[in-house]
C-alpha cells in the first residue's frame, strides 16, 4: 500500500511540475512589449505615440469578461545623455488606463484620464482593447526644456497593475496571478 501511495505522489508531482513548466513557457512566448514608438513635436511640446503588443492574453480577456477591471500603466522617462557617468533625468511620469466591463449592460468602459476626463464606452471588446493598448498624442514635456544639439533618450515601459480583489474573492479568481505582465524598457535615442 505504501508503495502505491509513493507512486501516486510521484505521478502527481510530475504532473504538477509539467503543468507549471508548460504554463510558464506558454506565457513567456506571449510576453507583452512596447513597440511602434514615434516621437513628434508640435510648436511647443514633445509628443510621443506608442503601442503595447500582446497585452491581452487569454487569461486577461477572460478576467475582464467576468467583470474584473484591468489597468495598464505606462511609465515614461526622458533622460538627457551626458558625457558624465550619470545622465540627467528631465521627465518621469506614469499614465494609467483602466478597462471595466459592465456585465449587465454588456458595455466596456475605458478610462484614460491623461487623455480625457470623460470615459469611452463601447460594445466592442476589440475597440476597448485597442484603446487600452495605444497611446497617442501624449505630451512628454515642453520643447523649451530641451537643448538644441543635445542627445536624449526616451524610455517607455508598460505593466498591468496588480488587481486587488475583496477578501476571499482572490480564491475564486485564482487565475489573476497568472495574468500579470511588465514589459522591458523600450529606449528611443534622439538628438534635439
Amino acid at each position: 500500500m505504501k508503495h502505491c501511495l509513493r507512486k501516486f505522489r510521484i505521478i502527481v508531482s510530475f504532473v504538477l511540475i509539467f503543468n507549471v513548466v508548460f504554463y510558464i513557457n506558454l506565457y513567456a512566448s506571449q510576453d507583452a512589449f512596447v513597440y511602434d514608438v514615434q516621437l513628434k513635436n508640435n510648436r511647443d511640446d514633445l509628443i510621443v505615440y506608442f503601442q503595447i503588443k500582446n497585452a491581452f492574453t487569454d487569461k486577461i480577456s477572460e478576467a475582464v469578461l467576468k467583470g474584473v477591471p484591468a489597468s495598464f500603466s505606462s511609465h515614461i522617462r526622458l533622460v538627457q545623455v551626458t558625457s558624465n557617468i550619470l545622465d540627467t533625468e528631465i521627465a518621469d511620469f506614469k499614465i494609467t488606463a483602466t478597462l471595466k466591463y459592465n456585465i449587465l449592460k454588456k458595455q466596456f468602459v475605458v478610462l484614460r484620464p491623461w487623455k480625457s476626463e470623460k470615459p469611452f464606452v463601447t460594445d466592442s471588446f476589440e475597440e476597448a482593447k485597442k484603446l487600452m493598448s495605444e497611446v497617442y498624442n501624449l505630451k512628454v514635456l515642453e520643447l523649451s526644456n530641451l537643448v538644441k544639439g543635445e542627445k536624449y533618450k526616451l524610455e517607455l515601459k508598460a505593466d498591468l497593475d496588480k488587481v486587488t480583489l475583496p477578501l476571499y474573492l482572490h480564491y475564486i479568481f485564482f487565475f489573476v496571478s497568472f495574468w500579470d505582465f511588465e514589459t522591458d524598457w523600450n529606449v528611443t535615442k534622439f538628438i534635439y
